[in-house]
């Protein structure tokens, strides 16, 4: 789906807040998100998405009754037009400042103290989007790279399946990073609740690691981030599995921008290359 498409279903939807060529496009990943005067809209890339864009819906309404500061949803039910998957909600005010490791820190605390929902939360399926990551993106990647990532997900799938937490499992975001949170005037929100899983807190702590470790994230930022939350996730043995796994699912993710974008497939070429080699020291950059 490309951002044409986007705006094409987004017109067809019908939804109100400003002409669907007028909207202004926020981001484009999985889904495209669009700012569309007070609302933003997320269109999602195909119907496979429907499910979890209505258990989005569900976790918005959960932590907005729990008091948990997290994005809110302006329709109630999420919409499938021409076969993507079409959520509303409430735009943010401007952010006053970027969003920093301590302000993620902040949150995770939060949401990992909230009782559970009365619905049931899946497991973080971290490893779930391979294969269709893989599979959009075709013959665009060597099929030796995605034969190997394969293989890396079952056996990360199968070590991470008999770890022993350090922390109680409960609530987690499951894609805990300063990109998805947005600092208003009223404080830090969470943004982008798809992901929000019940599983090993781990999960989301891992996650900065990863950053200070492949992404370049400063020694001081990182401090930051543990600081704030209290304990850093590379003190605890599983710390490598969580983290070999995520690596391999951020690879598989960009494989699918590959076949209309050379730099998402040369950033693959070149993750895959670091992994195949054991080099944890090879930079990666976001896509």
């Amino acid at each position: 789906m490309d951002e044409a498409r986007a705006r094409d279903v987004l017109a067809a939807a019908g939804v109100p807040g400003g002409a669907a060529r007028e909207a202004r496009l926020l981001a484009l990943g999985e889904n495209a998100v669009f700012a569309a005067g007070d609302l933003v809209v997320k269109v999602g890339r195909d119907a496979e998405l429907l499910d979890r864009a209505r258990r989005e819906l569900d976790i918005a309404v959960w932590l907005a009754e729990a008091g948990v500061p997290a994005v809110r949803a302006a329709e109630p039910k999420a919409l499938l037009v021409e076969g993507h998957p079409v959520t509303v909600w409430h735009r943010l005010p401007d952010a006053v400042r970027p969003a920093e490791p301590r302000d993620l820190a902040e949150l995770l605390r939060v949401v990992h103290a909230t009782p559970l929902p009365p619905f049931e939360l899946p497991a973080r399926d971290l490893l779930g989007g391979v294969e269709r990551w893989l599979r959009l993106a075709g013959d665009a990647v060597d099929p030796a790279d995605a034969a190997y990532l394969r293989e890396r997900r079952d056996g990360f799938a199968a070590e991470a399946a008999a770890l022993t937490p350090h922390l109680p499992t409960g609530p987690i975001h499951g894609d805990a990073l300063p990109r998805n949170v947005h600092v208003g005037p009223d404080g830090p929100v969470l943004v982008d609740l798809e992901t929000v899983s019940a599983d090993l807190r781990e999960h989301d702590l891992v996650v900065m690691a990863l950053s200070h470790d492949r992404y370049g994230l400063a020694d001081e930022a990182y401090e930051s981030f543990t600081g704030t939350y209290g304990w850093d996730v590379r003190e605890w043995n599983g710390c490598s599995v969580l983290r070999g796994a995520r690596e391999t699912a951020s690879c598989a993710w960009v494989a699918q921008h590959a076949p209309t974008n050379p730099k998402a497939l040369a950033e693959f070429e070149q993750r895959v290359a670091s992994l195949r080699e054991g080099d944890e020291t090879v930079r990666w950059y976001p896509f």
